[in-house]
């Protein structure tokens, strides 16, 4: 058995012939500069091959189905293990997907309410009990005498299938007739059922009119349904077509409300028999805000108070117009000042008040018509309903927003699952226990400890053993990678990329695999250091099942807990590629061309620059009362003109506090943005700022014709240089003929992408050079015109250090390129694809744009941390560039948990002191000294340690 993994001569990307052994089993940390080939190696490398040599060992069947890994430029590897990666991929944007379906812990606690629950009757709090035959024959004939009424047996609701062997078998039986999907049938005549639909089928037992005497014919006819339909009954009445429902397992006492059998689907909000009907299981509904609808309420409707209903719209004017002389308002006078019952006429209409409208027809003749107004949010909604154009349903969404369901209260669930319980409820009360909604909304901490508290009893207990401890061990392992703020109801779409991929982690450790080599790219991503060691746990307990455990990351704790480190470098992109130094971290640590060595003898460190004071005469944005998410009220204070970083554990409420509410109150107060901020009270001190630029680590793109130089908006300039060449003078060039997005210049065959898709059936469609253009998307003409000895094509291929010596003598375009130097990107070509950069880089391009510009020395700056991906040396170059902001006297706030930033702030915002419901507040604040002084401060106590042995700057 191989003890290691031997690759020779590996060329992928910057790879400069790269040969090492690494050992297997083991926990590996790959580390480096940003771009010096730690992903090439690790992911496009490691991952592509072990990857691919399993998907090969496949079927050509089973291969169809699978994606197929590039081949890796590299002469051997040997030693490989089957290979799962990990990524920093965002959890996708499924409305339906949750953390409870990603982990698949929503599916037993399905089962589990499916086995063991006790159904409730939603109206008066009682658990349903089962009914006897004898209740059932009082409750039909308490309906009316001579009603007409048929006995049903059930037997299939929501199936697919065309159940050709069931009604043969009935009608073997002696049975008639059927009602299939709600229509009466004959099973001799009846047509064929189509198998790929659901169906509702149900058996006619006996048909007959209500009379005292008929009790003993109805006891049999209701046995043999039950018989039939495995405990259940239907009773129809045939004129009136009232239906009532019968179990002989599950009904409530007061008012016979019953339950069909408990099934797991019945608890799925993916499933049309579990999801609320309002909502068909998404938890929230669209509608349109009249916020949005009355866009400028200062404005009079004349004005333009309703987009599109003022008097540049002759017909919706004459409208306003009509109804205005109806109800006697001026329709000059400013709509918010109009009385609040005046308002809802005109938003929502007259209701059944007719009033006269003047018309004026093509002619100019007016006529004269009464009907009701329908009113403004009505006719939106009309639409909206009624239109099949996308065009005009993205017109008509910018009007609306989006709420809870009023009718599930967001728990996306139908009642009869929303009131079926298990355990005990410390409330008290008829109702005993807890809901599935009710479960899955708890944090995970919260959630673990419930089930670890779990009794039932009797049998009941017994029968959930074995889900309990399965539900158990995944939320054990997601409590363990420092997810326990989070809940199984949170939804997919609202989760980072690190939280995601630690999600993923987790599920991997509760499927115990072994054999198995896993590549993660920076798990620490987005995680306290608090929270920190658990994760360096669960990956040791990946590596102790015998897996290898191979690791991109830049995390100090975990470098020096790996059992083997690989050093890239020495330098970045070109310079890069090299390994520099490897072995256990004591090794690497002594080894003197290792830069992640120095940084980890302590030779080199991030020092603590001079402190800006704060001062209580210093300009202060303050904003009072924000309570969204788990937000208890906060009040934040934040001294303007410094450099300010909010920290605090996962969960904390740091990104509800700075993102949701202060980034979006900001942008509507300062630019007029359409989004909602968090509920907060109040906010002064605006007038300190003229703008606020959020950097976020979306992506600058999500196709492969946008790259930084597009994005930056260096290819402009570049462009209009090439335009300006006497050759392309002379051929009547213009910026646009050196566009790949446009006809004219570009490769028509491959339209602008340098590659063109092959669609291979038993394998992944590949991308290949395009013949004509051979991936310089470019014609021979455009390519013909050249700048200083580079065509347009070549000058794209250039990396961004390459680039500022090309285009020295050009201020316009080296401005640009130092900023993207400033942060750390030199490495980065300028037309590379906007889908290969990890969020970290799309996150520091876009920084660069927004430093490339003017800076007005009143700029509020928010970024989410910006050290995603960056390595010790990177990190102090970052924070030159933001401490010249700020020097400049613009704001800089930092959402981070990086200590090595966090003890170069001016001004510290502690959030917690724990995730979800035990966080919210603001723990701590002050300059770094003072918040390591706070006993309640989880980050004070790691920051103490580190400001202790950290020289000064």
């Amino acid at each position: 058995m191989d003890v290691t993994i031997r690759i020779r001569g590996a060329r992928t990307h910057n790879l400069k012939n790269v040969s090492l052994d690494l050992p297997r089993h083991k926990l590996v940390v790959v580390t480096g500069l940003s771009g010096s080939g730690k992903s090439s190696l690790a992911f496009d490398t490691l991952y592509a091959e072990g990857q691919r040599r399993y998907v090969e060992s496949l079927s050509a069947y089973a291969r169809q189905f699978l994606q197929l890994m590039d081949k890796p430029d590299v002469d051997l590897i040997e030693g490989l293990s089957p290979a799962i990666s990990i990524e920093q991929k965002a959890a996708g944007h499924n409305p339906r997907s949750t953390v409870g379906t990603i982990t698949e812990i929503h599916d037993y606690l399905r089962l589990l309410y499916a086995r063991v629950g006790t159904p409730y009757c939603p109206d008066h709090g009682l658990p349903l009990q089962a009914q006897s035959v004898s209740q059932m024959v009082d409750a039909v004939l308490s309906w009316p005498a001579e009603t007409r009424l048929a006995v049903l047996a059930p037997i299939a609701r929501g199936k697919k299938g065309s159940f050709e062997d069931e009604c043969a078998s009935l009608q073997a039986q002696g049975y008639v007739r059927l009602r299939v999907d709600g229509q009466m049938v004959e099973i001799d005549g009846m047509a064929p059922l189509k198998k790929t639909e659901k169906h509702d089928i149900d058996v006619v037992i006996d048909r007959l009119r209500i009379k005292p005497e008929s009790k003993q014919r109805l006891a049999e006819s209701f046995e043999t349904a039950l018989q039939l339909a495995d405990g259940r009954a239907l009773a129809l009445d045939m004129d009136g077509g009232r239906e009532q429902v019968f179990s002989s397992r599950y009904a409530c006492p007061v008012c016979s409300h019953s339950l069909p059998e408990l099934e797991p689907r019945l608890f799925s909000f993916n499933n049309p028999m579990g999801a609320c009907p309002s909502c068909d299981g998404i938890g929230q509904v669209g509608f349109f805000d009249p916020k949005r609808v009355v866009a400028f309420p200062e404005l009079s409707l004349a004005a333009g108070a309703i987009r599109g209903w003022d008097r540049r719209n002759a017909f919706t004017h004459s409208l306003l117009t009509s109804l205005a002389a109806h109800y006697e308002f001026d329709i000059e006078a400013p709509f918010e000042d109009l009385p609040e019952a005046l308002r809802d006429k005109v938003l929502y209409g007259s209701g059944d008040e007719e009033i006269s409208f003047l018309y004026l027809n093509e002619k100019g003749r007016s006529t004269v018509k009464r009907h009701t107004f329908e009113g403004v949010i009505p006719n939106l909604e009309r639409r909206w309903r009624e239109t099949d154009s996308a065009t005009v349903r993205e017109e008509l969404g910018k009007y609306r927003n989006i709420k809870t369901c009023p009718d599930c209260g967001g728990s996306r669930l139908r009642p009869e699952a929303r009131n079926v319980l298990i355990g005990q409820d410390p409330r008290g009360g008829e109702r005993h226990g807890q809901a599935i909604y009710e479960v899955e909304a708890m944090p995970l901490s919260t959630c673990l400890a419930w089930f670890r508290d779990l009794t039932l009893a009797g049998a009941k207990q017994e029968i959930a053993q074995r889900i309990v401890r399965e539900i158990e061990a995944r939320l054990s392992f997601l409590n363990n990678v420092g997810l326990n703020y989070l809940s199984l109801d949170r939804s997919a779409d609202t989760i980072s990329g690190g939280e995601a991929q630690r999600i993923r982690l987790a599920s991997q450790i509760g499927s115990g695999l072994t054999g198995v080599m896993y590549v993660l790219d920076e798990p620490s991503i987005g995680l306290h250091q608090r929270d920190n060691d658990r994760l360096i746990g669960t990956l040791q307990h990946l590596r102790d099942l015998g897996n290898s455990v191979i690791v991109v990351e830049h995390d100090e704790d975990m470098i020096r807990m790996a059992d083997w480190v690989v050093d890239m470098g020495p330098g970045a992109g070109e310079h890069g590629g090299e390994v520099v130094a490897q072995g256990d971290p004591e090794t690497v640590q002594r080894d003197p061309n290792s830069l992640t060595g120095q940084y980890l003898s302590g030779q080199r460190a991030i020092a603590i620059p001079k402190r800006r004071p704060v001062t209580d005469d210093l300009p202060w944005l303050t904003l009072t009362g924000a309570s969204g998410n788990n937000l208890k009220n906060v009040d934040l204070r934040l001294p303007a003109g410094r450099l300010i970083c909010v920290t605090g554990v996962s969960g904390s409420g740091k990104s509800t506090l700075v993102n949701d509410t202060l980034a979006v109150a900001v942008s509507r107060q300062l630019h007029h943005a359409q989004s909602e901020p968090a509920p907060y009270v109040a906010m002064q001190g605006l007038e300190n700022f003229d703008k606020i630029i959020s950097v976020d680590q979306s992506p600058i793109g999500r196709t492969p014709r946008s790259n930084p130089a597009t994005y930056t908006g260096l290819f402009t300039p570049i462009r209009e240089l090439f335009a300006g060449v006497p050759e392309a003078r002379t051929r009547g060039y213009d910026p646009g003929r050196f566009s790949f997005n446009v006809k004219g210049g570009r490769c028509e065959a491959c339209q602008g992408d340098g590659v063109v898709k092959v669609e291979m059936h038993f394998l992944p469609d590949m991308y290949v050079p395009c013949d004509v253009c051979h991936g310089k998307r470019y014609n021979r003409e455009t390519l013909e015109i050249r700048y200083r000895g580079r065509n347009i094509s070549e000058v794209l291929d250039l990396t961004v250090e390459q680039a500022l010596e090309y285009f020295e003598s050009v201020p316009a375009i080296a401005r640009k390129l130092h900023t993207l130097i400033d942060v750390g990107l030199s490495y980065i070509r300028l037309g590379q694809s906007a889908t290969t950069l990890s969020g970290g880089e799309a996150q520091r391009v876009k920084l660069s744009q927004e430093l490339s510009r003017r800076s007005t020395g009143r700029t509020l700056y928010i970024l989410d941390e910006p050290t995603t991906g960056l390595h010790f040396r990177d990190i102090e170059l970052l924070l030159q560039v933001l401490n010249q902001l700020v020097d400049s006297g613009n704001t800089v706030l930092i959402i981070e948990h990086n200590l090595d930033v966090i003890k170069t702030a001016d001004w510290l915002v502690d959030m917690g002191p724990e995730g979800g419901d035990g966080g919210g507040r603001v723990v701590a604040q002050g300059t770094p000294e003072d918040v390591a002084a706070a006993p309640e401060s989880h980050t004070g106590h790691y920051l103490g340690k580190l400001l202790r042995r950290t020289p000064g700057g």
